[in-house]
């Protein structure tokens, strides 16, 4: 792959490719503290009580911060005093049993008064030459991050040693310009966050409608009849049709709901024998036989082929399938399924049709209502989609920047 800096006035060819002239190349162990982690979450009544800053903490957030939950813990004395968190610190993840998960970073926000780095973590502390916030920018660079992963020791569980990380080869802008490009790369960060919290207020407002409305206790003022109870399968019938090989091969998924298989982000399992493979036709739901007391179900907009792990179902005239595909994902109803379904253990249990058929579930007797229900539905998902698509421009936008800014190929003014 052609480096974009190669040849141009101003950069010179290093190591990790080619940087501008006024940049530094150097290894972490000659700016940075190391710090190993081994501080686990047993608590013991001979040790201090401490918060502690766990794998998942590191793993799942960009910021460590005082709107986190952190679990309690016990830490010894000089546990406490060396692995104590500090603001600017960066704690990386050490330990994996994914190579790709090794050396995600975060960054330490603020000041904590007994905030502890967990195991399987490590605490890389930089000096007055290195801004942390910066660092853990640069750390997730494909080059940086790919450097450590590839020199992880293991077969299934992955790990850093400090020797490793030490040896570890960054470049470092002048101390202000890191400071300019991680200024920039946090305004970004903070339209994303602000974007992820509106999103999961969209979906706990859908869930609080969900309850209130798929459940009568909210309801039009036009509808007044009682809700009536059905069985499934007054209701449903099951369509149980193969040999629909020229069909495209399609997924139902939890969250984007059925899609064509090659838009689902893992490795194609599907059986080259797609003779047993079930027809799924707009309108229809399908649910997964042995997952459908966990809500895996979805309502199809496209025709196609699913696996013959699936059941097909089509509703009537008498409801309106939108409606139905919600009314599936209420957890009242997810423990019908459940009750219904057949096994000695959770491994085994299916919902087949046979099963299906015999739940019986309380709805509204009109259509109209139902109609009414799942558009007011549809809307609040119409909306999280929205705001999702634009979280994923901001991401994309992010990615773009670090590309340009952490590697020189823009510069910043500093002044």
């Amino acid at each position: 792959m052609n480096d974009p800096n190669a040849n141009k006035p101003g950069y010179k060819k290093t190591k990790l490719g080619w940087i501008p002239e006024d940049w530094e190349l150097t290894y972490i162990s000659d700016n940075i503290n190391i710090l190993l982690s081994n501080v686990d979450k047993h608590i013991f009544n001979n040790e201090g009580k401490v918060f502690l800053c766990n794998y998942t903490d590191v793993y799942k957030n960009e910021y460590i911060t005082k709107e986190l939950s952190f679990p309690v813990g016990s830490a010894k004395e000089k546990e406490i005093e060396k692995f104590k968190l500090k603001k600017g610190d960066v704690i990386i993840t050490k330990d994996s049993e994914d190579r790709n998960d090794i050396a995600v970073p975060t960054y330490v926000n603020e000041n904590f008064d007994n905030l502890i780095c967990g195991y399987h973590l490590a605490i890389l502390r930089p000096n007055g030459n290195i801004d942390g916030n910066f660092l853990t920018k640069l750390l997730q660079l494909d080059k940086i991050s790919h450097s450590f992963q590839r020199r992880a020791n293991g077969i299934t569980r992955f790990g850093l040693t400090k020797k490793t990380i030490e040896s570890t080869l960054i470049w470092l802008p002048p101390l202000p310009e890191q400071q300019k490009i991680a200024q920039i790369l946090s305004t970004w960060d903070k339209a994303i966050e602000k974007t992820e919290q509106l999103i999961e207020k969209k979906h706990r407002l859908k869930k609080g409608l969900m309850q209130q409305l798929l459940s009568g206790k909210v309801r039009f003022p036009e509808f007044n009849e009682p809700w009536k109870k059905v069985k499934l399968g007054k209701i449903f019938n099951e369509r149980n049709e193969s040999g629909f090989n020229n069909l495209p091969l399609l997924a139902i998924t939890d969250q984007s709901g059925v899609v064509y298989r090659n838009q689902v982000d893992k490795r194609d399992t599907s059986n080259p024998d797609k003779s047993k493979y079930k027809r799924i036709c707009p309108g229809d739901i399908g649910y997964n036989t042995m997952r459908l007391w966990q809500g895996r179900s979805a309502l199809a907009y496209l025709e196609g082929i699913v696996s013959p792990a699936y059941t097909v179902v089509t509703p009537t005239d008498e409801v309106d399938a939108l409606f139905m595909s919600y009314f599936f994902k209420l957890p009242k109803t997810i423990h019908l399924f459940f009750r219904y379904s057949q096994g000695l253990v959770s491994d085994t249990l299916n919902c087949k049709y046979k099963h299906f058929k015999l739940v019986n579930v309380i709805i509204p007797p009109k259509k109209e209502e139902q109609k009414r229900i799942a558009n007011i539905l549809k809307k609040q998902d119409k909306e999280i989609e929205y705001y999702n698509a634009y979280l994923n421009k901001l991401k994309q936008q992010k990615q773009g920047l670090m590309q340009q800014l952490l590697t020189g190929k823009i510069r910043v003014k500093t002044e």
